[in-house]
């Protein structure tokens, strides 16, 4: 056959590939959509969550009967109803089994069902045994009273319900949620109680309004007893829109010193959560907890025990930051998506869902009360037959003895119809001693009045209106519950900033020349006194505390923070900054500050500009650092001094040849970032061939000595010394003596 010959078989469909693969796509999306992930309004149930219920029903499963290996139903689904894999199936009916997956749990389980910590631990169907709670009794009581469509097995050899009589709306009781082709569904399990009263409502007022029907139904009702904590206008605008997020908290107590978690939000496993409280505790991002015990056991099934610190511990700020940083608070997304009573998948508010299960519901009622009433009629007129041939037994004897076809000479003697000459040719012989007139008038007296009241209800709607409300209130009554989720309203937590959860211990910073760090406990601590590796020594030192920000500045004038508490112990010999920070090439780190953000410190270039900046404006997050300090072309920035009083501070300036200037702080502007103003002049030509710069420079407080280093030698200047060398910002200085103008360090003494 060549590649243009066409086929020509009539038996053969051709189809446009685009308009196959359409078609195909649809039908498949249809069906993952109406028969497999979805639930149904009328008996909120997936087709595989029925054909479970129904099939156990079938092998008589009910709550009163003994348990049978869940392998045996599987097989019954898959082989009659079901035909697709077995671990899904199961896994299907495991989740009607765990009572903290669902609210009102429709299967009853022995043997490993799975635990809240890992609900897909269950145990192989070969081990499970399982039979129906009596909570399905709401799903199943009416099923042979005919009050559901029925409709063919696969294999066209059975017949399964399309829908199961629900005498409460299930689809909010035990709630749902499915991913289909192009939307899905999330619906949260509702109080039983609750449900009912908003349906009696909605009977009584079927103009009722969402707002109003809130007022049974506060909110959702988990299986687990965690609080509820979405404002009451938020759920009010989910049950309006039937979309939203409802939000859970975790519920703890204080006991002995310690805070016991009693209950977990919805599908929360208390060994993650422990998990995710080991992992900061490990990360040392968590000071305040000192240790945690799960003493979960049968009698308390959630019981996580977490040991502050100490009492100083505010135990409600620890908890707020564990829900904001843990699952101890989750959201839950809400979409009230099913398929409607039309056979369409639609989102529905709350209003909508109790509206059309209602109309469900009286359909459900009225077909069994006439599903009733034909059996009442039918007995009747069989009854009539019955009372015929008991007037008349003799002669009814003799035509059974002598007629070949004695069906049709009663039917004609007897004015007798069909059914009725059957149901008397039925009668055993022994009956017929039975067939007394008065047993006969009984009956048919009572069920006489039994087929006026169905007739009077099926004519009435107020009447069948009180009869649905009756029914409601029973079931309410037998099968509902308390509340398990309180609805409290609070404002979502807000994690502790990292500097607030370290403890806030005295460390001194201690910077290398060549830019290594390390922290030391306390304050007096000698940085010069330390070891440092061959080459290398003592750079700069701040004192702080460990909850604080350690600031570095480089020689381009760029500043990086690290958080203090991280930083290596200065029992070693730290570690390279370069290793967490990111410095342009060349770069050495000329200093280090540590202190409160409205602190202040006096930036300089050793081109001698410079200006006053808050320690707030230093700090980034960012690796690469911030450029704070604007240095000219050739020059470097000097290590930050502290300023303590703008006031009273000075200045002073040494320079490579010797010149010295004290200058009060007053003129010296305070600036975000920048170049600054000159501090000292240095004469444009030796500044540029790098023959004279500023070599040091220093804050001095009110009454501190000034030490000048210059080789091995050294000088310290006074109150008297001092005012030689004072003089107006920018001014030139005056020189040292001879032997100390290579200027090396300053250093300040104060008294």
């Amino acid at each position: 056959m060549t590649a243009t010959t066409e086929l020509k078989d009539p038996n053969v469909e051709r189809l446009p590939l685009a308009s196959f693969t359409e078609k195909a796509y649809l039908d498949y999306s249809m069906y993952v959509i109406l028969d497999r992930a979805l639930p149904h309004i009328g008996d909120g149930l997936k087709p595989v969550q029925r054909r479970i219920i129904y099939a156990m029903s079938e092998l008589g499963l009910s709550a009163a009967s003994k348990h049978k290996k869940s392998a045996r139903t599987v097989g019954d689904v898959l082989g009659k109803f079901h035909p697709h894999g077995d671990l899904a199936c199961y896994e299907a009916m495991v989740l009607m089994a765990q009572d903290f997956s669902y609210r009102y749990p429709l299967i009853d389980g022995q043997g490993n069902w799975g635990s809240p910590d890992d609900p897909h631990s269950f145990a192989a169907m070969r081990y499970t045994e399982a039979r129906l709670t009596r909570v399905s009794e709401l799903l199943l009581a009416e099923l042979e009273q005919g009050t559901v469509d029925w409709t063919p097995n696969f294999d066209g050899t059975l017949q399964e319900p399309k829908m199961l009589p629900a005498r409460l709306p299930h689809v909010l009781l035990n709630g749902a949620s499915g991913i289909a082709v192009g939307m899905s569904t999330d619906i949260p399990p509702h109080n039983l109680r609750e449900i009912a009263a908003a349906c009696l409502h909605l009977l009584e007022d079927p103009k009722a309004s969402v707002k109003e029907l809130c007022k049974h139904v506060r909110g959702p009702d988990f299986p687990t007893e965690a609080e509820i904590i979405t404002p009451r206008a938020e759920i009010r605008r989910m049950y309006e829109t039937g979309n939203g997020s409802i939000r859970l908290r975790a519920r703890y107590e204080r006991e002995e010193g310690g805070i016991v978690i009693t209950a977990l939000p919805y599908q929360v496993s208390g060994a993650k959560v422990l998990e995710q409280i080991a992992q900061q505790m490990n990360a040392k991002k968590l000071p305040l907890v000192e240790d945690l015990r799960d003493e979960s056991d049968h009698e308390n099934p959630t019981r996580l025990v977490i040991v502050p610190r100490s009492s100083r511990v505010d135990a409600d700020e620890l908890m707020n930051h564990l829900f904001a940083t843990t699952d101890l608070e989750r959201s839950y997304r809400v979409n009230m998506n099913m398929i409607g009573l039309d056979g369409k998948p639609r989102v529905k508010n709350l209003l909508g869902v109790l509206s059309e299960w209602l109309t469900f519901r009286t359909e459900t009622v009225r077909r069994r009360l006439q599903f009733r009433l034909d059996k009442v009629l039918a007995r009747l007129h069989i009854l009539e037959g019955l009372r015929i041939a008991f007037l008349n037994i003799d002669e009814i004897i003799a035509i059974i003895r002598r007629e070949d076809e004695p069906r049709q000479k009663l039917m004609k003697k007897f004015k007798l119809s069909e059914i009725q000459a059957e149901a008397i040719l039925e009668l055993k012989l022994r009956h017929l001693a039975k067939l007394e007139e008065m047993t006969i008038k009984t009956e048919q007296k009572n069920l006489g009045e039994e087929r006026a009241a169905l007739e009077k209800t099926l004519a009435s709607r107020a009447l069948m209106k009180k009869l649905l409300h009756k029914e409601i209130s029973e079931c309410a009554e037998h099968y509902g519950d308390k509340r398990r989720s309180p609805i409290v309203e609070r404002e979502a937590a807000q994690a502790i900033s990292e500097t607030e959860l370290i403890a806030a211990e005295p460390v001194t910073v201690v910077l290398s020349g060549q830019g290594w760090v390390r922290a030391a406990k306390g304050h007096e601590v000698d940085g010069a006194a330390l070891a440092y590796k061959a080459g290398d020594g003592f750079k700069a030192q701040a004192e702080g505390r460990s909850n604080q920000l350690a600031v570095f500045m480089d020689s381009t004038g760029r500043c990086y923070a690290l958080p203090a508490h991280t930083l290596p112990s200065a029992r070693g010999q730290g570690e390279p900054l370069t290793g967490r920070l990111q410095t342009p090439p060349g770069a050495t780190f000329t200093g280090v500050l540590i202190g409160n953000p409205d602190d202040l410190y006096l930036l300089a270039s050793d081109a001698g500009y410079g200006f006053i900046a808050r320690l707030s404006d230093l700090i980034t997050k960012n690796k690469t650092g911030k450029s704070v300090l604007s240095v000219p072309k050739g020059a470097q920035a000097l290590a930050p001094a502290p300023v303590s009083d703008l006031a009273s501070d000075r200045a002073a300036l040494a320079t490579r040849e010797g010149h010295l200037l004290i200058t009060p702080l007053r003129d010296v502007p305070q600036l975000a970032k920048g170049k600054g103003v000159k501090l000292i002049n240095i004469p444009s030509a030796l500044l540029a061939k790098r023959e004279e710069f500023v070599a040091a420079m220093t804050v001095l407080s009110k009454g501190a000595a000034l030490t000048v280093y210059a080789g091995a030698r050294h000088l310290t200047l006074r109150d008297d010394d001092l005012k030689h060398y004072r003089g107006e910002r920018a001014r030139r200085g005056l020189k040292l003596p001879r032997g100390l103008q290579r200027v090396e360090r300053l250093s300040v003494k104060r008294d």
